[in-house]
């Protein structure tokens, strides 16, 4: 698993005058790590960090040694990450196509291309809405196929923000179980508890920090302690 470093981190958005990061500093090289909070904790700002998609205004994040200001393009090969909103990743017009789109760096064309793409399908249950129009799946299906495309690349760590918020108890269940048998290695943003049981490790975000950092039970108690405190 590639080792995750976060070191002093701190991150103000240009519209806000408070900071949304302070000074986190943890590593991470679990297989499955949870992160949750209160909306507005920082957790999905934290999330940004692991591949590029932020750059802390102080501090360093490196991925498998890889500094994410310096080796972004390198550093987004190696992780994959899953919007809360599937269509906000979602390009061309049809499912195989989607899946597709997301190799089209890796110099893949005809049988290679269309059995990589089969294969990734298949994976997913998405096999038969190959030629379906993306825009038209289900909720379920659309996180499905955004999963597909992230994980057709091959990357070693995939980061999910809030992967189920938008899904019904039977798709957010599917998906659960999907991310409970990947290889890769997992980092994810949740509201829904149960989802993290069995994990490695669950970070706890309140006002930008990382204020427990434990086994799922343990962590889950001081979220809901900061609850009902009314943090």
């Amino acid at each position: 698993m590639p080792l995750i470093e976060v070191e002093a981190v701190s991150h103000t958005y240009p519209a806000q005058s408070r900071p949304v990061l302070r000074d986190v500093t943890v590593e991470l090289n679990e297989r499955r790590v949870g992160v949750i909070g209160a909306n507005g904790s920082g957790k999905s700002t934290f999330a940004r960090l692991l591949n590029g998609l932020v750059l802390p205004d102080r501090g360093t994040v490196r991925i498998d040694g890889l500094d994410t200001r310096r080796d972004g393009k390198r550093v987004r090969q190696l992780v994959g990450f899953c919007f809360t909103d599937p269509d906000a990743q979602i390009v061309m017009p049809t499912v195989a196509e989607d899946v597709a789109f997301s190799l089209r760096r890796r110099q893949l064309q005809g049988r290679a291309l269309a059995d990589r793409v089969a294969e990734a399908l298949r994976r997913f249950g998405l096999e038969r809405h190959a030629d379906h129009p993306a825009h038209l799946l289900s909720g379920g299906q659309k996180q499905l196929l955004a999963l597909a495309s992230v994980l057709v690349t091959e990357p070693a760590l995939v980061v999910m923000d809030e992967p189920t918020t938008l899904l019904d108890l039977r798709n957010a269940r599917l998906i659960a179980d999907l991310v409970a048998g990947l290889d890769e290695q997992v980092v994810l943003l949740t509201h829904h508890l149960d989802l993290i049981d069995g994990f490695d490790r669950v970070l706890v975000f309140d006002d930008g920090r990382i204020v427990a950092d434990d086994r799922p039970a343990s962590a889950v108690t001081a979220y809901r302690q900061l609850i009902g405190a009314g943090r």
